[in-house]
């Protein structure tokens, strides 16, 4: 990581971003939004939940993502029976009649919490704490979780049987919510031709857990134009109802909105997207290009919006 100056150091991560990205897509078609929104997360230090139907290949894509970055990746098959002690760990009576604090899977680089919403809500909670503090506390003792620390959860919106909807307060938690869509028909047939042969994809680690740190390091000294923040914590304000900020559509359609974390992630998230497309400082467009994401899990629409079939993407585009 030897670079002569932070511009030099951004370029290195812009390159290292295309390296991710085509190594991604050998095994990934037709998401490449999708690939962008995740690795702007990973830099950006959050978290990302990914919304789609089964079988949009969610889980290959994050497992895709653990093989080409060298960190420690552990999966949580997150079912109705999971409790907290099977994900932060446990104490055991040892040999020598101490009790030994065995480390569960939470204690990893990179976390694919899959379909997280199957789990009651005192195993969902387990996880607040780690997403948050990069930290757990068990038997009494807090345990420091290493840098990096990534989780990608996965969701499934159209099965609602055996499922415990995400409280408000850990979808917050996320940095993006990434909705998955139908591939289109030109991506079906490569995706069918691909995985119906024995054609095999040998991925190569792109970029290592002390390179990650270094480029979230510095994300957060990237220089910021005084008018572009204020247009990203401008546009949180507008979705709250009621504080005198708040547009006309949100006092009409909106029971709550986003908090300061949307605008930290809004500016965070466009530094990150600014530095992936070779700028040296984040404008206007990169706020918008996050936008959706960041803000569609954290306002909640009121009975009129539900009423009229006032989407939540419709009210973000309106505030754009």
């Amino acid at each position: 990581m030897e670079f002569k100056n932070d511009v030099e150091a951004l370029d290195g991560l812009r390159r290292k971003f295309e390296e991710l990205k085509n190594e991604i897509t050998k095994v990934i078609y037709g998401q490449d939004e999708v690939i962008t929104q995740v690795l702007v997360s990973l830099f950006s230090r959050g978290h990302v939940l990914l919304i789609g139907v089964p079988g949009l290949a969610k889980t290959l894509m994050v497992t895709t993502i653990a093989k080409i970055l060298d960190l420690k990746y552990n999966r949580i098959q997150f079912t109705p029976d999971l409790m907290p002690s099977d994900i932060i760990g446990t104490e055991i009576l040892d040999q020598d009649r101490q009790f030994k604090f065995i480390k569960g899977p939470l204690f990893a680089n990179i976390i694919l919490a899959d379909e997280i919403n199957r789990t009651p809500p005192k195993t969902q909670s387990a996880l607040l704490e780690a997403m948050q503090e990069r930290a757990i506390t068990a038997a009494g003792q807090r345990f420091e979780l290493e840098n990096p620390f990534f989780v990608l959860a996965t969701q499934n919106p159209i099965e609602q049987e055996g499922t415990y909807p995400l409280p408000e307060a850990q979808l917050d938690r996320f940095m993006f919510s990434v909705w998955l869509d139908y591939p289109k028909y030109e991506d079906e047939i490569t995706i069918v031709k691909n995985t119906t042969s024995n054609l095999q994809f040998d991925l190569q680690p792109v970029i290592t857990g002390k390179e990650i740190v270094f480029y979230q390091d510095l994300i957060r000294k990237i220089p910021i134009n005084d008018n572009v923040l204020n247009y990203a914590v401008s546009l949180a304000a507008k979705t709250r109802p009621g504080n005198g900020k708040g547009a006309a559509i949100t006092n009409q359609y909106l029971k709550w909105g986003a908090g300061p974390r949307a605008s930290q992630y809004l500016v965070i998230g466009a530094k990150t997207h600014a530095a992936m497309h070779g700028k040296y400082s984040p404008d206007i467009e990169d706020v918008t290009a996050v936008a959706h994401s960041i803000l569609q899990h954290r306002i909640i629409k009121n009975y009129k919006a539900e009423a009229e079939n006032i989407s939540v993407m419709d009210i973000i585009k309106e505030l754009i």
